[in-house]
């Protein structure tokens, strides 16, 4: 990607801006309608925007300027209503970060603060992550991660309408990401295509939580329905390539005049009919139908319920595509072995192979031929007496699959365990919290760079009891199964990961938070500080449902998207019974 595109990722709003100019930037504060390119009146959605700050100037900063002697300013990607937005470099951390920056007295300068506080404290990796947010020098900046392998949805809807397993990622990610922020009391108001991202491993980021919304000084009277109904038209945008509404916005074609909201596939031939109906659904609020009886989804949580009833939609199977250095071999190619010709002269053919020597026929060779018949006939005799031999030498030792005495009874793995299966996992998280629902299929998909992650967390390796009883995945084995045991590979090793294995009775089991294994059939408890567990049941237990519960997280160094020292990642989880 290139530099420019990259900045784009993190600008304040870039999905309805026109380019960086001071004339552009004045046309917008004083009133260009930037709503108004969104395709739709924000009045009608309950929105609206307060404190007009046209006669803000903003800061007077340039390329190089220093923000408390670590925050260095590279671009300026976003000039307009008398904030900015830069891309930056941290320079004792030596990474790349985005800022936006007000004057202490811009009449939105206290919003933005609380706001950028507010969204920092709920620390979900799946928004882009506040790291600062301070009032200096008559400034106020908030610095925030710079997604470097992101593109922004915009960007990838100019390529074409969503794959129907990229569209059920993205509500499912986005409306369980939004779900989690509204029960913390925060909201986006201001999703858009230029406010959600994708990183190279398909996983879809939040940007700007509250704070996009508080930087244009925009509120709701019912912002759950606000948002979910913003969820629904990046739905509508991903099936369809098309803006849910008249008007064209973020680079798409709006629907024509005078035909309404019609359903996703009734504009684009072969769009999943289930993911057409949910984004009616979301979509309901602003006077859509929804094309079945279901009742519409006016919050995040119930869209997400909604998602995750769907049947699931895999990934599509990878087209086989030869490599380009793969060439036909010179049998396929009818030459049994002669190289092309060159100039157009062929070369003289091989000569023919020399046939073998005839039989031996003297009387020389007819004693050769009875002297080697004798040594075949006594090599095959010695051979038959030595596995004969071996043989009874086997049927005197003990059975492997037997204890050899009564204290040996109790120890497991005597008997040669045999791979489980797995049919499908749901991550569990009873409190409603979740860490990376859409991770959970990549624990068993025999690809060891694809993980599960948890979050990041301040405490550790155990979980505060106030905050976390413990996170994991239940797998479905298929059927019921006599699970001996489970090999779980982890990606941080260090003092100490936790893990529990637990028999359940359903791949979504009903817990209560406060004591979430409690009515489960408990299996094994251990603890690893490598990046490998081998958990042994001592007594195999029959079910077709286990949960791999973690309540210890190792502490490992910063990254760019989990800054918390306490996490961990499983890559691979194999069953044996």
């Amino acid at each position: 990607m290139a530099e420019r595109s990259t900045a784009a990722v993190d600008v304040a709003d870039s999905g309805d801006e026109e380019p960086l100019t001071a004339e552009a930037g004045k046309a917008t504060a004083d009133g260009a309608g930037t709503e108004e390119k969104a395709g739709k009146d924000t009045e009608a959605a309950g929105t609206r925007e307060t404190g007009a700050a046209a006669d803000a100037n903003p800061p007077e900063l340039h390329s190089g300027h220093k923000l408390a002697r670590r925050y260095r300013l590279e671009e300026c990607v976003t000039r307009l209503d008398g904030f900015s937005s830069w891309r930056a470099v941290d320079e004792k951390l030596r990474r790349a970060v985005g800022v936006h920056i007000l004057p202490a007295d811009h009449p939105r300068a206290r919003p933005v603060l609380a706001a950028a506080r507010s969204a920092a404290l709920l620390g979900d990796p799946r928004f882009v992550q506040v790291l600062d947010a301070v009032e200096e020098n008559d400034l106020v900046y908030v610095v925030h991660e710079w997604l470097p392998d992101a593109t922004e949805l915009t960007t990838v809807l100019a390529a074409g309408p969503l794959e129907p397993h990229d569209a059920y990622q993205l509500v499912s990610q986005v409306s369980q990401a939004m779900a989690a922020a509204h029960r913390e009391g925060l909201a986006h108001l201001r999703l858009n295509p230029g406010s959600v991202l994708r990183t190279e491993s398909g996983q879809y980021r939040i940007r700007g939580l509250a704070v996009l919304a508080a930087l244009r000084g925009i509120s709701a009277d019912h912002p759950q329905r606000t948002d979910t109904e913003a969820i629904g038209a990046l739905l509508y945008a991903g099936l369809t390539q098309r803006w849910p509404y008249e008007k064209d916005a973020y680079g798409l074609a709006g629907l024509p005049k005078g035909v309404g909201l019609i359903a996703p596939d009734q504009v684009r031939a072969g769009v999943h009919r289930g993911l057409s109906e949910l984004a009616m659904r979301a979509l309901v609020n602003d006077g859509a139908t929804a094309s079945r009886q279901d009742q519409p989804c006016t919050t995040p949580e119930e869209l997400a319920k909604a998602v995750s009833a769907m049947p699931r939609i895999r990934p599509p199977e990878p087209a086989f595509t030869p490599s380009p250095a793969y060439q036909r071999t010179t049998y396929q190619q009818g030459a049994y072995g002669q190289p092309p010709t060159r100039g157009g002269t062929s070369r003289p053919p091989a000569p023919s192979p020399v046939p073998p020597p005839p039989p031996l026929q003297s009387r020389t060779g007819k004693a050769l031929k009875w002297a080697v018949s004798a040594l075949l006939i006594a090599a095959l005799g010695l051979g038959s007496w030595q596995l004969a031999d071996t043989l009874l030498k086997d049927e005197n030792k003990p059975d492997p699959g037997k204890s050899t005495s009564e204290k040996d009874d109790d120890k497991p793995g005597q008997v040669a365990s045999k791979p489980i299966a797995i049919k499908d996992a749901v991550e569990f998280a009873p409190d409603g919290s979740l860490q990376n629902a859409e991770q959970a299929d990549l624990t068993y998909d025999k690809d060891p760079s694809t993980s599960w992650r948890t979050r990041g967390y301040d405490d550790g390796p155990n979980f505060a009891p106030s905050v976390k009883k413990g996170v994991g995945i239940v797998y479905d084995l298929g059927s019921e199964q006599e699970v001996s045991g489970a090999s779980i590979s982890l990606q941080y090793g260090g003092p100490f990961t936790e893990i529990s294995l637990y028999a359940t009775d359903s791949l979504n089991p009903t817990a209560s938070a406060k004591d979430p294994v409690s009515s489960f059939t408990h299996l094994y408890t251990g603890k690893t500080t490598t990046k490998a567990a081998d958990l042994k049941v001592k007594k195999t237990v029959k079910t077709r449902y286990v949960l791999v519960w973690l309540t210890a997280l190792p502490s490992s160094p910063p990254e760019q998207y989990y800054a918390r020292p306490f996490k961990q990642a499983i890559t691979e989880v194999k069953f044996t019974g």
